[in-house]
């Protein structure tokens, strides 16, 4: 009933496909989506996720995250107001769906960063988006990337190497993701990005042009 449902709204909803990027903490997807809003400016539209964890320094409430209480959340999700929603590391996150339609109603395409739990529950509706994975080059590259953050307890870093591992593994899983980023070199991943959202793009730009 819940998917039905889910399928019957995005079935409704016009406007470009949305992007789903998943990957692993440290693959480098926030860096990329950064040049992609940087040089395609008035493109993308950015789906917020909520979280039950706490900010981390310099993240700002409604724009990082919705920072949201164990409690509310769990109550917006018995709701059935998100597409999808996991728990990792002893917190909660989720995709709402005022969140991707408050983007897509304004002809922007959607981005929405979600995990592989999320990646697959998605399949199940008609949202139909462009999947793309960002991987690291290797494990001890990916380790390495989060060390030098300075943002993770021991505990937690070797948690994430762990779903890291499970990331992988599921990521060659034939016809989950249109596109599977290395990214090894920044800018060559960059390119390949680009080229995979190239006309969806083009679709939002011609509409700007015409309105």
């Amino acid at each position: 009933m819940y998917v039905k449902f889910i399928s019957r709204l995005f079935s409704a909803m016009a406007g470009p496909r949305p992007v789903v990027m998943s990957g692993p903490s440290g693959a480098g997807k926030s860096t990329l989506l950064k040049k992609l809003l940087k040089e395609f400016n008035g493109v993308f539209g950015f789906s917020v996720s909520h979280t039950t964890r706490n900010p981390r320094p310099g993240e700002e409430n409604g724009k990082d995250y919705h920072f949201v209480s164990r409690e509310v959340m769990q109550t917006s999700i018995a709701k059935g107001e998100f597409i999808e929603s996991a728990e990792f590391s002893g917190n909660m996150y989720g995709t709402s769906k005022a969140a991707v339609q408050a983007v897509q109603a304004q002809n922007l395409i959607c981005i929405l960063d979600i995990d592989m739990q999320g990646v697959k529950n998605i399949k199940k509706t008609d949202l139909n988006p462009i999947y793309v994975s960002v991987q690291a080059p290797s494990m001890d590259i990916l380790e390495k990337r989060l060390r030098d953050r300075k943002t993770e307890s021991e505990e937690s870093l070797q948690k994430r190497l762990h779903a890291a591992k499970v990331d992988v593994e599921i990521s060659k899983e034939p016809g989950l993701f249109d596109v599977v980023i290395i990214n090894d070199d920044l800018e060559a991943a960059y390119g390949k990005l680009k080229d995979v959202l190239l006309e969806e793009i083009q679709k939002v730009r011609d509409v700007n042009k015409s309105s």
